[in-house]
């Protein structure tokens, strides 16, 4: 930007320029067109319900008017920076604690919106706004852990009586299913005594042929 004794003159394209070295005061102010970051960062903010929170945010801007953000403005970047926070303040004070957590995917859609307007007075074009953090009080936190731990506890019992009841409905339906079915209770029978055998080394046995017929009985099926 070229000004002479002190007056602003225009914008200068990229390029090389002379002027004579004569009682006129020249100056080239440099302003930088490319994005920038900014890191709007710790900013302590009460809830409707009085919890207080802490945000990290960032965002994407540049400069798109050097006029406006030079010469009409002081600091067009702190300008930008309080425009962030009292978007941020004005969203998170109108909701309560729950309700901001439930919203946070609204949040920097809001807060852009509302700095975007302002941003232009400033010659600003804001590109971007994201929140990086949502930092809660300690006893909060732990409050929420604990609410945390008991929803998954919760969830537990409820997956552990519903196989229970499948598990039960089964036996009872493949009971109904042997009392209709001799065959069937017998075969589910033999299928426990060889469970049986498969445990057993070995068999010693006193008696007379009773005893033997008896366990023939057992382990072998009838013709």
């Amino acid at each position: 930007m070229l000004f002479l004794d002190g007056k602003y003159v225009q914008a200068l394209n990229a390029g090389v320029y002379y002027w004579w070295k004569n009682s006129i005061i020249v100056l080239v102010a440099k302003v930088d067109t490319r994005m920038q970051q900014l890191e709007v960062n710790g900013q302590e903010i009460l809830t409707k319900d009085k919890a207080a929170l802490r945000i990290n945010a960032q965002a994407q801007y540049r400069v798109a008017d050097m006029e406006k953000a030079i010469l009409q403005n002081k600091e067009y970047d702190k300008q930008l920076y309080v425009a962030f926070q009292l978007a941020l303040r004005e969203y998170i004070a109108g909701y309560s604690f729950d309700e901001v957590l439930e919203k946070k995917d609204a949040m920097a859609p809001f807060v852009l919106q509302q700095v975007k307007e302002k941003a232009e007075a400033l010659g600003i074009e804001v590109i971007g706004f994201g929140i990086r953090d949502i930092i809660l009080p300690g006893d909060v936190k732990e409050i929420m852990n604990q609410v945390l731990i008991a929803e998954k506890k919760a969830q537990a019992n409820i997956i552990m009586r519903r196989e229970e009841t499948a598990s039960t409905r089964s036996l009872l339906n493949t009971a109904k299913l042997m009392e209709e079915n001799s065959m069937l209770f017998k075969l589910k029978e033999m299928e426990y005594v060889e469970k049986i055998a498969e445990k057993i080394g070995e068999i010693t046995v006193n008696g007379n042929g009773v005893l033997i017929e008896q366990l023939k009985q057992i382990f072998a099926p009838q013709k």
